[in-house]
């Protein structure tokens, strides 16, 4: 436990139950940020009996405010209802295009899996290896067999529900820990469709509970699930937080890191410096340091922690930290079936297909192939049903029994597909800091200098092809198309401190350790060398688990 004047029990210590921000005595681990990297770090080193602190930036969020905040969320205009926006928050977007940071990320003890859908899906082999196998951009220096049975834990901690059912994926050991959600109807009028054209339909890897497990009870189907979950049945690392605190872990909640100091040598980090609500400044001091803050914020403290002896910042003597920004980039086709398709009736997606993944070009017996160069495709068979009545009621110009026709007519007949693809890394995509903007504690801002490269375009008008063959067979009017010109991000940000062996070409090594730092590791997904198309977090968790791994050995 911690002997520094931090209470025992978390930040509730202190005189009139006010929290008790200031720093604990140096302590084995400091991990900055609380999402599911830095949940898991610090549960998983705490049950080995590591003194751990947590600095987060964002306020705890008490699960009794969820019923309101999925209140909020279905109303037109509610805004964010976790809470993003603000001089806190602030960021530009300078790129060829605008990033919109703030819908992607969550403040907050849990971060960013307050608000995610909750889809977990392992990287293919082919991931770890682009440069060998395609020639387009590089290798990890992990590959899929290192990483396997840290999926497994990570599919048990998160808690997965899903079946053994892709043909695509890449090899496991044993089941998911809990059955898969049942396909949804919308899933079933898919289906004659994608067997007539030869497209192969899969379960969904869910991170959420298909049945009760991990003391919180199954599925509920409040459809919120994205930007909030009221039942619990969504993993959030909330979870990982409890019981990080439950072995002994102190997390302390609105404490902005503002840098880190490193030792006289610039070899070690000493204290991570962190702001509080009543303008303070403190020093938390540890052996050693997991910084944890996703592919944003990471680069952007490392920056913001220049010195003399590293004017760059720190774990930059390569000059990459920040650099090679990616994100997924959505593509989608929908429209209107003759029939009501019930969409909208699951909050979350229980049907996907592979197919397209490791080879994008291949033809069906129903779809032509081609010879492009284009990149993995995950194909998604959407619960979506368009806009809402109210959403159609406030934009309507009838009133009374003319807009009722108007809604019955509209609403319940809508179906879409939708696709992630995966972006190359490249160099000059990136975070950086605006220094012409700061922040509530005068820090420069993170700017997002974004593009999208021309295979990847190709790879979205791919999978627009794909869509558009499915729901042509299966007799929809095509309505709308995200395609190469209108396609947004996923809000997945990765690869902004790469890993690698080289170190003038990487930020960490393969245990994710800096180059630079003896004791600084960083759990995120900026240490991605490539995106893939999957869904990132069950990679950043496994991840997460191999670093807690390394850090314990040297401790």
């Amino acid at each position: 436990m911690s002997d520094g004047s931090g209470g025992s029990d978390g930040t509730r210590a202190g005189t009139g139950g006010e929290a008790d921000r200031r720093p604990s005595g140096r302590v084995d681990v400091c991990v900055i940020g609380s999402g599911p990297a830095g949940a898991l770090v610090a549960a998983t080193l705490a049950r080995r009996g590591r003194d751990v602190v947590v600095l987060e930036a964002g306020r705890r969020f008490d699960p009794a405010e969820r019923l309101r905040q999925m209140e909020r969320s279905i109303r037109p205009g509610g805004g964010s209802v976790w809470e993003m926006g603000g001089a806190r928050d602030a960021f530009t977007s300078p790129g060829e295009r605008r990033y919109p940071l703030n819908a992607a990320r969550v403040k907050g003890v849990g971060g960013s899996t307050l608000h995610w859908q909750g889809m977990v899906m392992r990287l293919h082999e082919l991931d770890f290896e682009r440069r060998t196998r395609e020639g387009v951009a590089d290798d990890w220096p992990i590959g899929y067999d290192d990483l396997a049975p840290y999926y497994a834990r990570a599919e048990r901690e998160l808690g997965v529900a899903g079946a053994v059912d892709d043909p695509f994926a890449p090899p496991r050991d044993g089941p998911f820990p809990m059955p898969a959600f049942p396909p949804s109807y919308g899933d079933s009028l898919f289906a004659d469709a994608c067997e007539r054209l030869g497209v192969a339909m899969h379960s969904v890897g869910n991170a959420r509970n298909s049945e009760a497990y991990d003391g919180r009870g199954p599925c509920v189907g409040y459809g919120t699930c994205k930007p909030v979950c009221p039942s619990g049945a969504k993993y959030t690392a909330e979870v990982h937080v409890a019981e990080a605190e439950a072995e002994g872990a102190r997390v302390v909640d609105r404490a902005a890191v503002q840098r880190l100091e490193h030792g006289d040598s610039g070899e070690v980090v000493e204290a991570a410096v962190y702001a509080t609500p009543d303008g303070e400044e403190h020093r938390q001091e540890a052996r050693r340091f997991v910084v944890a803050c996703g592919g944003v914020e990471t680069p952007r403290l490392l920056l913001l922690s220049a010195s003399d002896r590293h004017p760059d910042g720190l774990a930059n003597s390569s000059g990459l930290v920040g650099r090679y920004f990616m994100d997924h980039l959505f593509a989608g086709v929908g429209g209107r079936l003759d029939e009501p398709t019930r969409q909208n009736h699951v909050g979350f997606i229980t049907s996907e297909c592979h197919q397209f993944y490791d080879d994008p070009g291949r033809a069906t017996r129903g779809i032509p192939g081609t010879d492009a160069d284009v990149g993995s495709i995950k194909l998604e068979f959407l619960n979506y049903a368009g806009p809402s009545p109210v959403e159609m009621a406030l934009g309507a110009e009838e009133w009374g029994d003319d807009l009722l026709s108007v809604l019955r007519e509209a609403y319940g007949n809508e179906i879409a597909m939708g696709a992630l693809v995966g972006q190359l890394p490249r160099r000059e995509n990136r975070v950086a800091l605006d220094r012409s903007r700061t922040d509530d504690h005068g820090n420069p801002v993170p700017a997002i200098h974004w593009r999208i490269d021309d295979r990847t375009k190709r790879t979205i008008e791919r999978a627009n092809e794909i869509q558009r063959a499915i729901l042509s067979e299966l007799g929809v009017e095509i309505t709308w198309t995200v395609g190469p010109e209108n396609t947004g991000p996923a809000f997945h940000h990765m690869g902004t401190t790469r890993m690698g062996t080289d170190p003038e070409e990487s930020v960490v090594d393969s245990t994710l350790r800096t180059h630079d730092l003896d004791n600084c590791w960083i759990a995120s997904s900026g240490v991605f060398v490539t995106s893939g198309a999957m869904n990132p977090t069950l990679t950043i968790a496994a991840l997460a688990l191999r670093v807690a791994d390394h850090v314990d050995e040297t401790l």
